[in-house]
């Protein structure tokens, strides 16, 4: 079973480009959106919501766990790597792809504070960029609009323009999306930045590299494969009772309502 955790319902952005690859696989999914979000929470209490996570996940069945939030990727993989036997996979915003593509130079990086901060970050961004510039900008408010469901209008508009217009004044004719919550803004940003600028989403790549890594690790499903279904929030004292391939769960920490209707308009 893949396990797969989010500050909130970002992580879904993940998990279907996951499920695309890999339909046959069983899922639980843990939306912490009772602590949403991350951006600027220290790392030691994000660590400790991690290890809160992986332990209910790891006693849901999960043999793997996606680390679907790049704050917490660069506050606590490497802690959880350390302290528990399984693998996880992790976040990184995509520099090297968004160099690559590139036509100004300029490469823009929107993300959370926690994620730019971050020593992993910055080790990517110092090593992969080369002659290419690569300016950020912390994409504020845009966790709180996909969390409260509001993806589009000219509210959602406005806060998108605040924080991409600093990056497409340097040059960026390239954004990438680090965080996971950003993807369900693409049409917002696309329409505030113009056709001229690509959007790098890196979730496709750790899907890949999730289905990779399962195979070296002999944990893939057979071929056999039905349909998703949304099992709700965890109640208490609720486990799952059986186990067939495609099934996911969805759980919630706090209030399940905006997790239900991202599920249901992603037809998860």
């Amino acid at each position: 079973m893949i396990g797969i955790f989010d500050s909130g319902i970002g992580g879904l952005s993940v998990y279907r480009e996951i499920r695309k690859l890999l339909p046959q696989e069983d899922y639980v999914y843990y939306a912490d959106n009772a602590h949403c979000p991350y951006g600027e929470k220290t790392r030691e209490y994000i660590i400790a919501r991690a290890r809160e996570i992986t332990e209910t996940l790891i006693g849901k069945g999960a043999d793997i766990i996606v680390v679907a939030c790049n704050t917490a990727t660069a506050a606590a993989i490497s802690t959880l790597r350390a302290e528990y036997p399984i693998r996880f996979i992790g976040m990184e915003p995509a520099i090297k792809p968004a160099v690559a593509v590139t036509r100004s130079g300029v490469v823009g990086v929107l993300a959370t504070a926690g994620t730019l901060k971050a020593e992993k970050y910055r080790h990517t961004r110092d090593t992969m960029h080369g002659d290419v510039v690569v300016v950020e900008h912390i994409g504020q408010g845009f966790v709180e609009l996909v969390e409260s469901g509001e993806t589009s209008g000219p509210h959602a508009e406005e806060v998108v323009r605040n924080s991409l217009k600093p990056l497409l004044d340097e040059g960026a004719d390239t954004i990438v999306l680090g965080c996971t919550h950003y993807p369900f803004l693409t049409d917002v940003i696309r329409k505030v930045a113009g056709p001229d600028v690509t959007v790098i989403d890196p979730a496709p790549a750790v899907a890949r590299h999730l289905m990779e890594v399962m195979q070296e690790e002999g944990l893939l499903a057979g071929s056999e494969s039905t349909d998703a279904s949304f099992s709700g929030p965890e109640p208490a004292g609720s486990g799952l009772t059986g186990k067939r391939t495609g099934h996911s769960e969805f759980i919630s920490s706090g209030p399940d309502t905006v997790l239900k209707k991202m599920a249901a308009r992603l037809n998860l």
